[in-house]
């Protein structure tokens, strides 16, 4: 007879319990239970399978100070973290700025604070770092409307959830998509009694969290996604797009463009966003330095948390041009 699912969770707990907690060998552990060493060693693998059991390395940042320096300078910043990554992998990169994304968000976390959340890779990885010891009575508001059902780990809505859970708020939603068909749905739809109640709640926020899209096509997360075809995003560069912050698109130069694209899509308006006083772009990695450099020349984010690599480029665009 299979042994009641209680009683496993139960050894695998008890087992690894002994092993972390008590730092008792395997082979201690083995002669407790009546197992094997072997059986020991399978057990805490399952353990940290099934969730039990969770690793989390606590990893000290490195910044380059000096880049910190000249970009505060050059773009007239508030703040910006230019993490030092060993590994110049993407998947490094997210990890590395999530933690430090994390740790810049906790400077500004206070009770009643109404805080506005976009939606990416990068903030996913921001949200999944975020730890606090108590809750704390915040708002949570999503400024771009849902990308879709493919897009769900980094999707507005799942990412305003997730954060009002880890800080015990309370989330606001936009229940729209973000892109309509034409700008007379967009506009409906932002009159609409809810959607219109969270974007008013939003020009309240003190802090908003926001990732720089690209609109290259190798690294545009709208494209990879599949939410915007090729043929769409081809447009927008023509256009002059280099990247946008909340959908909201410009060049190099940091001026807006895609009026149309803009005019279609169900967002915070751009005037509400340079209102929050304090505006953080999380970005880094490959291919984003060019909508880096135009978000801070349009003055979307006052605070960047990005790679060094991503910060030394930055600099030597704003220096070519």
């Amino acid at each position: 007879m299979p042994e009641p699912q209680y009683d496993r969770a139960s050894l695998l707990a008890d087992v690894a319990e002994m092993y972390y907690l008590e730092e008792q060998g395997q082979a201690k552990i083995a002669r407790v239970i009546g197992m094997t060493r072997s059986m020991v060693s399978r057990l805490l693998t399952e353990a940290r399978e099934k969730g039990i059991v969770e690793v989390r390395i606590h990893r000290v940042l490195n910044f380059d100070h000096e880049l910190e320096t000249r970009l505060i300078q050059q773009f007239g910043l508030k703040s910006v973290q230019a993490v030092s990554v060993g590994k110049p992998s993407n998947e490094y990169i997210l990890k590395y700025l999530g933690i430090a994304g994390a740790q810049l968000l906790k400077r500004f976390l206070a009770s009643g604070l109404v805080l506005g959340l976009s939606w990416g890779t990068s903030i996913s990885s921001t949200v999944n770092e975020v730890e606090i010891k108590e809750p704390l009575k915040t708002k949570i508001v999503q400024l771009v409307g849902a990308l879709g059902a493919r897009n769900t780990e980094y999707d507005g809505h799942t990412l305003v959830q997730r954060l009002a859970e880890k800080l015990g708020g309370e989330g606001y939603y936009l229940n729209a998509p973000f892109l309509c068909p034409d700008p007379q749905t967009a506009i409906s739809l932002r009159k609409a009694g809810s959607i219109k109640e969270t974007l008013n709640l939003a020009k309240k926020a003190k802090v908003a969290l926001v990732g720089i899209g690209s609109a290259a096509p190798a690294y545009s997360s709208y494209y990879l996604a599949g939410y915007v075809p090729l043929k769409e995003l081809e447009k927008l560069q023509q256009e002059g797009a280099v990247g946008d912050v909340c959908g909201l698109h410009f060049n190099i130069h940091g001026k807006d463009c895609c009026a149309d694209f803009c005019e279609r899509s169900v967002t915070i308006h751009k005037k509400d966003l340079l209102n929050i006083p304090i505006r953080i772009g999380i970005a880094g990695g490959e291919g984003k330095a060019e909508p880096v450099l135009g978000a801070l020349r349009g003055g979307y984010i006052n605070v960047l948390v990005t790679d060094a690599m991503t910060a030394r480029r930055v600099l030597d665009l704003a220096g070519q041009s």
